[in-house]
């Protein structure tokens, strides 16, 4: 019962594409990461992805359907089962939500971010 400052919990970390767990409610992770160029495409068979930028822009884009581009105070939910990629051109800062365990990486085959707490 306390508050979280999510610039504070930022300014930890400087690397891209590593999720930091900043609190956890009803099995899921609320997480901060910072995106910069592209991750691979991907799935998650059982859970839809929750993205909410802070800082900067990210376009997700599919691979059956026009790309999005969203920015600061605007948010996406990807829905189960649908191939999806985030990019950004330059540094993005974003809160995910997740159910804890599930893989930032999905069905890609690229190694799962440890997703520390923070």
């Amino acid at each position: 019962m306390h508050k979280i400052n999510l610039s504070e919990k930022l300014s930890q970390f400087s690397s891209h594409w590593d999720p930091h767990v900043v609190a956890s409610y009803n099995d899921n992770d609320v997480m901060v990461v910072k995106f910069q160029g592209e991750f691979p495409f991907h799935k998650h068979d059982n859970t839809d992805d929750f993205f909410l930028v802070i800082d900067g822009s990210v376009t997700m884009e599919y691979d059956n359907a026009p790309s999005v581009t969203f920015g600061p105070g605007e948010l996406l939910i990807v829905p189960q089962g649908q191939i999806h990629r985030p990019r950004a051109e330059t540094e993005a800062k974003v809160l995910l939500i997740e159910p804890k365990g599930e893989a930032n990486t999905g069905d890609s085959g690229h190694a799962p971010a440890p997703k520390p707490h923070i």
